[in-house]
């Protein structure tokens, strides 16, 4: 069963996980090794690292980077980033936790997954940590013009940079801060990927010395998935690593935090670039629970949180949602399970001055009342039914699905709990299903957990508009002093280390010492999932047999009709509302109460695509969709048709809440979708369908959304106005015919989607309206948004063609091409950027450039238009397009959860894109030529008409109005 070198510590199935694990350990370093056995054919590795910095300076983050910048059997530059250009995987990536670091891979190809594999143990365990190479992904000193000293000095890195970009974002910053104070003395206190004011006091051999601590194999943690015989995994794991290393006496760990003997409150201030400041506090209350190793404290906090936070008609979340001391909920809400000791927390936003005492005092009231009155038993069953619902569900959309179950259970793992345990939920469910008999259950954990427990933090963070420019001035001068400390052997110094640094980012390592797989390897054809369509009585009804293991899905389409650009408008906060409002006699509350009983989850989505040969062309539907567990699926079927045929707009109150939480999520998005918003920006006038994403998901949106919840807050009868709006919306769009779409396991499906049938027989209408048609768009912009950030975002877009064209194709390469020749060095790293890419949009008919937390505008809109005359220059390089191609093809195939296929592939249905027309495209893909990638740049991107969007801080507003772009205040 084992490899020789590993002893099975136990084995034990979790059916409704569909897999057997096996805990086993490496006798010779005591390292441990869980292998989760699966049909499943998209395998997955991990190995982690427990790390416990104790400063703010991000050495276990700029190590994680460092790691994968080359190692002793790789002495390449770059393999990580080569071996995604060499590599059929589904995922790859490394991440750097609050108390673990991890470097996991995923890929249904064999020969991919031992080659990745054989990369991902020499970085883990034999890194080289080149000095240049912490310089280029943590910090480093230049001057701004590279060979002068006597320019200024300025700070470059990646991590430097990501970090500036990740702590613009509010909930960051409000995390960071609220464990600062919740854990006064364990790592939690400091932020693992590195405050920016203290990433550059991190030396060289700090890095080093924190490497030879964590990443040993005693203090490693190893994880697979998948159909892969674990002999095969752990003869490589023991042959290339562990067997070289003896066992380690150092024992790292996270101690217990110290408990407070009475609450504190807290204030302090966050950077805001806004002149209005009112009404812009931010507060929350914090408490520390049990340690996340004891099962039984887990999944008591879960049911506390899902009793408190759920939804709108839980008591304290309806509170933070109605309460006239914040205009929303904070994002955080809920509980924190991945640490060594829980975390419950809850908060507003949007509060004015001297509100944190109120606030704190309405959240214990409102516990108090729990405490003394308890919970209904209906509601505590039908959330632990939403934690089955959470354990059956097959996902992997996002991450594969083993690597979100390898994530689940590593928390576990890192503070050497029983991992397994906490993965088989069905024992512990069927225990609490019998606590919450008891009358006093949920009473005494209010007590236990919350009213009675004195650690307990209450945070308020107030804007402060003079934060950021005092930030960059302590920047400033801490450079200016370090420069007028230099002598000139010190500033030669850092002369020719920018220049060493320079040279290795431009040469050109032998890489093919790297495995490899090649087009040979690639399979003939993609899984498409099949499905049967019928139609009853003039209904079509589209079935799908799909292994859900237990989950029901159901959906219904409805083809979007001809609408005012009012209605179109208003169709996302429409969706949003669908499933947030009463049903006929039912009020909003009634309504959350029962979805929490009868469905995992409902909601309601737009999906409009352009036509296959034409971007001006648009079709659109209205989606409906909802899932639930077997025994309720008759009961979410009821829940759906209720929702259509009596959904009620007249709960204004309800209805301000909504755009008040709209407009709060949508303005704390840009900070980690910035990128998004520069290419929505910079794309709005290519086509229809561009416009709408501008409208509905840009910055436009947001300015939208901040202007409605003005107008609802100030006149009286907008409200009324709106819900008038909604009421003739929704009739229009429910009047077309809807489609059905079933989709679960074999053996119920037929029955499942008669009933879906009968149960949705209002939407059997034969009336049709006119199809939504959008006005013909083909135009270009340069826009400039100036947001509460520290870091930019910049995108540069060129018309191109629709997916159906010939040269879809190469266009669909040549994006990977310019991002692995020379967008990767040029922009992240020799210019710092956290990211940077380029990719064709076949919907829109574009082609886009674009960087991700980006310290410079002007030269990475110069290197955009560099990476065109770098390609314009190439000769054939069969390799680089090999790998090109093989980029886009991994993308092609990448699997998703089985609902989630069966769903794509009725979409694809009704929006004309055949199994085959996909094929074709693919073995389109597969035959890019050079000549190809040459052709389709020479004809596109060598217009001077083109447009651009960018994101930034108001401190870079002269050089965005030197570059001649139309500069907006959000």
């Amino acid at each position: 069963m084992q490899h020789s070198a590993f002893d099975l510590i136990r084995q034990h199935p979790i059916a409704s996980l569909n897999t057997e694990v096996f805990e086993f350990k490496h006798r010779q370093t005591g390292a441990s090794h869980f292998h989760f056995s699966s049909n499943n054919p998209e395998n997955v590795f991990l190995v982690g690292f427990r790390t416990v910095p104790m400063d703010h300076k991000g050495t276990a983050h700029i190590l994680e980077h460092t790691a994968l910048c080359g190692s002793k059997k790789y002495p390449v530059r770059d393999p990580f980033f080569m071996m995604i250009r060499r590599s059929l995987n589904t995922f790859m990536n490394a991440f750097t936790s609050n108390d673990w670091t991890a470097y996991p891979f995923a890929s249904t190809n064999r020969k991919d997954f031992f080659n990745l594999l054989d990369v991902y143990l020499d970085a883990a365990f034999f890194a080289r940590l080149d000095e240049l190479d912490f310089l280029q992904e943590g910090h480093r000193l230049e001057f701004a013009e590279a060979n002068n000293p006597d320019s200024e000095l300025v700070y470059k890195g990646v991590v430097f940079n990501e970090m500036k970009g990740a702590m613009s974002s509010i909930s960051s910053t409000l995390w960071q801060t609220l464990c600062k104070h919740l854990f006064p003395s364990t790592t939690y206190h400091y932020n693992s990927g590195g405050d920016p004011e203290h990433i550059t006091d991190l030396s060289y051999q700090e890095l080093r010395n924190f490497y030879q601590t964590h990443y040993h194999p005693s203090n490693a943690m190893f994880a697979s998935f998948g159909d892969i015989d674990v002999v095969d995994i752990q003869t490589q794991m023991h042959e290339q690593a562990l067997q070289h290393f003896e066992p380690s006496s150092t024992e790292i760990s996270v101690a217990r935090e110290q408990r407070f003997s009475k609450p504190l409150h807290i204030s302090e201030a966050y950077a805001l670039d806004e002149t209005d400041t009112s009404e812009k506090n931010h507060l929350v209350l914090a408490w520390l629970l049990g340690k996340n190793t004891s099962l039984d404290d887990v999944m008591q906090a879960q049911l506390l949180s899902y009793v408190l936070l759920e939804n709108s008609a839980c008591p304290l979340q309806q509170l933070l949602e109605t309460s006239e001391l914040g205009s929303a909920p904070s994002p955080l809400c809920g509980l924190e399970d991945s640490y060594q000791e829980l975390v419950f927390c809850c908060g507003l936003q949007g509060a004015s001055d001297g509100a944190a005492k109120a606030f704190e005092q309405q959240v214990l009231d409102t516990l108090i009342t729990i405490a003394e009155q308890g919970v209904d038993y209906e509601r505590l069953e039908a959330i632990v039914d939403q934690l089955e619902f959470s354990q059956r569900e097959i996902t992997g959309d996002g991450y594969p699905y083993g690597l979100q179950i390898i994530l689940n259970a590593l928390p576990s793992v890192t503070h050497r709990g029983d991992p397994i345990a906490l993965l088989d939920l069905d024992p512990v469910l069927k225990r609490l299903r019998e606590s919450i008999k008891q009358a006093d259950f949920i009473k005494q954990l209010i007590r236990d957990l919350l009213l009675e427990n004195q650690h307990r933090v209450l945070l308020e963070m107030t804007p402060d508009t003079s934060l950021s420019a005092a930030r960059q001035k302590a920047e400033a001068n801490k450079l200016s002093d370090i420069k007028a400390h230099l002598n000139s052997e010190q500033a030669q110094h850092i002369i020719a280390q920018t220049e060493a640094l320079s040279q290795r980012q431009q040469q050109h390592d032998d890489v093919s010492i790297l495995p490899k797989v090649d087009l040979s390897d690639v399979p003939e054809s993609i899984y498409y999932a099949e499905g049967e369509n019928l139609s009853i009585n003039g209904v079509q009804s589209h079935r799908y047999a799909q292994a859900t293991n237990g989950i029901h899905y159901q959906q219904l389409l409805f083809a979007i009709p001809a609408l005012s650009a009012a209605q179109i408008d208003l169709l996302p906060l429409y969706c949003q509302l669908l499933t947030e409002c009463g049903i006929g006699e039912q009020n909003y509350t009634a309504v959350q109460h029962r979805q929490s009983a009868e469905v995992g989850d409902i909601s309601a989505f737009t999906l409009v695509r352009s036509d296959i040969n034409s971007e001006q062309s648009v079709q659109a539907y209205l989606c409906v969709s909802a899932k639930s567990l077997q025994r309720h699926r008759e009961a979410m079927l009821n829940l759906l048709s209720d929702t259509l045929q009596h959904i009620r707009f007249d709960e204004h109150d309800r209805i301000k809440d909504i755009v008040s939480q709209q407009r709060m999520r949508k303005q704390n998005s840009i900070s980690g979708a910035g990128h998004s918003y520069a290419m929505l920006s910079a794309t709005q006038a290519l086509s229809p369908i561009a416009r709408l994403n501008e409208n509905w998901s840009g910055i436009s949106s947001i300015v939208a959304i901040q202007a409605l919840d003005d107008k609802l807050k100030q006149e009286p009868n907008a409200a009324e106005e709106l819900a008038d709006q909604l009421n003739t919306l929704h009739q229009r769009i429910v009047s077309q015919p809807a489609e059905l779409l079933s989709i679960c396991d074999a053996e119920n499906l037929e029955q499942f989607a008669e009933s879906a049938t009968k149960a949705l027989s209002f939407s059997h209408t034969s009336s049709t309206n006119a199809a939504l048609e959008l006005a013909a768009s083909r135009s270009h912009n340069k826009t400039a948004w100036l947001c509460n950030t520290q870091i930019n975002f910049c995108a540069k877009v060129f018309a191109t063609v629709p997916g159906g064209h010939p040269d879809a194709p190469a266009l669909t390469v040549l994006g990977g091409y310019l991002r692995n020749g020379y967008l990767h060095t040029a922009i992240r790293e020799q210019g710092g950027a956290y990211g940077a890419g380029a990719s064709q949009d076949n919907h829109t008919a574009s082609f886009k450039f674009y960087s991700y937390r980006d310290p410079r505008i002007s030269g990475t809109l110069s290197d955009f238009s560099g990476a065109i005359d770098w390609m314009l220059a190439q000769t054939a390089n069969p390799a680089a397009l090999e790998e090109a191609i093989l980029g886009v093809v991994a993308s092609i195939d990448k699997p998703s959860a089985p609902a989630s296929e069966a769903k794509q592939a009725c979409h694809n249905q009704l929006f004309g894109r055949s199994k085959s027309q996909q094929q074709a495209f693919r073995a389109a893909v597969l035959a890019v030529s050079f000549d190809d990638l040459i052709s389709v740049t020479k004809r596109y991107l060598c217009s001077e008409t083109f447009s651009l969007g960018v994101i930034a801080p108001e401190s870079n507003r002269n050089e965005l109005k030197q570059l001649g772009l139309e500069i907006k205040k959000l």
